[in-house]
């Protein structure tokens, strides 16, 4: 028997399932899955539910080219609710937002929501817009304009300046030269074709997950690279 077979469905033999961004962590959008939809989505890898409405199967992009890659399932503590932590290709809503929870309960009123996503990740995708439209005015445009040698100059300059200001008393001009450095350091990674995603992926491998809570950490190591 499988972990499938021993989920607590309700009496429509369906459970809820959130879609996460498994880059972000943002929430994406609420679904239902039978067991046939879970058994679907691990053959295939990408996330399958079942609509109520329409009484069948249904993989999220089948129509709207949104596929959603699961990279992981998870499963509650009660066993009747599951997380899709999925690589999202495009808007999760039929709206066309990114996510389904675009609003905000505002008092009696529902506004927009604002991005809940970390600040670095928003950075990169405007700086990724830049590189591929090239709008006039804008400085980002014209790093890209001069090329690798000037971008290159700029984290030199950015990076000196950063540690300038840590010799300094105080943070507030740290701070601020630490964000130039990290702005232009994702300019140069665009630049070379660098997802973030990647510098992400090798902080992972070097320090891996996280133990649980009330789990025993791993000892500490020395790796190969001194961290």
């Amino acid at each position: 028997m499988s972990w499938i077979d021993e989920l607590g469905y309700d009496e429509h033999g369906l459970v809820p399932v959130v879609a996460q961004d498994a880059a972000t962590g943002e929430v994406l959008m609420l679904a239902w899955a039978s067991a046939d939809a879970l058994r679907e989505t691990q053959r295939t890898g990408r996330a399958v539910y079942f609509s109520r409405s329409r009484q069948a199967l249904w993989a999220k992009g089948d129509t709207s080219g949104h596929v959603q890659q699961v990279r992981e399932i998870r499963v509650d503590c009660d066993r009747d609710a599951l997380v899709y932590r999925v690589d999202p290709q495009g808007p999760a809503c039929h709206t066309g937002e990114r996510s389904c929870f675009y609003r905000a309960a505002d008092g009696g009123e529902l506004a927009a929501a604002a991005d809940p996503r970390p600040v670095a990740g928003r950075v990169d995708e405007i700086v990724g817009q830049r590189f591929r439209e090239r709008p006039e005015g804008s400085y980002t445009t014209y790093l890209f304009a001069q090329g690798l040698d000037k971008i290159l100059k700029k984290v030199g300059e950015e990076a000196t300046e950063t540690v300038i200001a840590a010799k300094n008393d105080g943070t507030d001009e740290l701070r601020s030269e630490a964000a130039d450095l990290l702005f232009h350091l994702l300019v140069l990674f665009r630049q070379k074709g660098l997802p973030l995603a990647d510098v992400w992926s090798e902080l992972d491998r070097r320090f891996g997950a996280a133990p649980r809570e009330g789990s025993a950490a791993p000892p500490p190591s020395r790796s190969s690279d001194g961290t």
